[in-house]
């Protein structure tokens, strides 16, 4: 007759960010000298601001002289907005006191962090710091330097094969005047969400990039010039048929489209860029919100 043993086990709870490990803020916008710098969270209560009693400084006009407080609250850190003038953001959301999760997005101002929290946080922080090489860090496109060694891959698979490439290359139209009218810091969400849409659209074989300030591309692997135009008019629609919304205001963006396309021909990746980018500006000279093709 076998006998059975019961061997009772304490289960234990799955750990949250604060349980264990250390926290930090990476700075991962906007580029410039202090991208990819670690702030670690050393202290109970840490002020985030442009002023001299701070802890951490971001000496931007964006940035309130007292601008946010990060204290802990059960070994869970918590975010506090101290009735800043641009306001604090977690993960794009307007907030007046937040927890934050491994992996949140904080907005001071103009100023994006990402927080890492955690026994892996050496390792977060040296994927986080190799994604920043590839993307930009605000919009979440991939950056000019992953786009032009991509096309330059394409362009030279593509000729090898004889199959099309097809680039789209695009930009905002009137975008200064969004930023001189309604602020800079509106003029970003329009980047980011322009930049969600869009990232929604594009299949896994193909690239969306920020090309530099308000313009974008879009390589097309083995895409003919009918198939580009359509993609190209979907792209279009993507930005002018639904309204953008900030803070209660809602106010359209339309954006130029340039369309080249190869047919297994081999040319440097400038050449190509300089091809699309001159049937952009011939759609933006021709009355803007429209695509132009070769």
């Amino acid at each position: 007759m076998s006998e059975w043993n019961t061997r009772i086990t304490k289960v234990q709870p799955v750990q949250t960010q604060g349980d264990t490990g250390p926290s930090c803020l990476v700075f991962i916008y906007p580029p410039g000298p202090f991208m990819g710098r670690r702030f670690p969270l050393d202290e109970e209560k840490m002020l985030v601001g442009r002023g001299s009693d701070v802890s951490i400084l971001i000496d931007r006009d964006s940035v309130s002289r007292q601008h946010a407080r990060l204290f802990q609250i059960d070994e869970m850190w918590m975010v506090e907005d101290l009735d800043s003038t641009n306001g604090t953001y977690v993960n794009d959301l307007p907030v007046k006191r937040s927890p934050l999760s491994n992996g949140d997005f904080l907005k001071i101002g103009s100023v994006i962090f990402k927080f890492l929290s955690g026994v892996g946080i050496e390792t977060s922080y040296h994927e986080e710091i190799y994604r920043m090489t590839i993307i930009d860090g605000l919009t979440g496109a991939h950056n000019k330097r992953y786009f032009l060694e991509f096309l330059e891959r394409e362009i030279a698979r593509c000729a090898r094969y004889q199959r099309p490439l097809s680039l789209l290359m695009f930009d905002i139209d009137h975008f200064k005047k969004v930023n001189d009218t309604r602020g800079h810091l509106t003029g970003d969400y329009v980047l980011k969400e322009l930049s969600r849409r869009m990232r929604a659209r594009i299949r896994k074989e193909e690239l969306f990039a920020r090309y530099g300030g308000e313009e974008f591309a879009i390589v097309l692997p083995e895409t003919d010039p009918e198939t580009a135009r359509h993609v190209a008019e979907q792209i279009r629609r993507l930005a002018a048929d639904e309204p953008f919304e900030y803070e209660g205001e809602t106010f359209t963006c339309t954006i130029s489209v340039g369309l080249c396309t190869l047919l297994g021909e081999s040319i440097e990746p400038s050449e190509f860029i300089k091809r699309t980018d001159d049937k952009l500006y011939e759609a933006k000279r021709s009355g803007r919100n429209r695509v132009v093709a070769d």
